[in-house]
């Protein structure tokens, strides 16, 4: 089973909120998934980046693949901290 952390959506129409979250990676995008590490709020602003770091470090070491966008939230969230 290969692993992805990737962003699932939530929110209403027009005000999108997102969830970072680790999956299968033949998962639907919006589908089951194995945990949720953060949470990324575009609408604020400046924009919110919250990430469990032990937790994304742990599925990191485990073999999960981030995203380029997931990538690029986590550096500014590890510039940020």
């Amino acid at each position: 089973m290969a692993v992805k952390i990737r962003l699932t959506r939530q929110g209403a129409k027009k005000k999108p909120f997102y969830r970072i979250v680790v999956a299968d990676s033949e998962a639907p995008r919006d589908g089951n998934f194995l945990e949720v590490v953060g949470t990324y709020d575009p609408m604020a602003e400046p924009a919110r980046i919250a990430v469990k770091g032990d937790r994304v470090s742990y599925w990191l070491s485990k073999g999960a693949v981030p995203t380029d966008t997931v990538r690029q939230l986590l550096k500014k969230a590890a510039k940020a901290a």
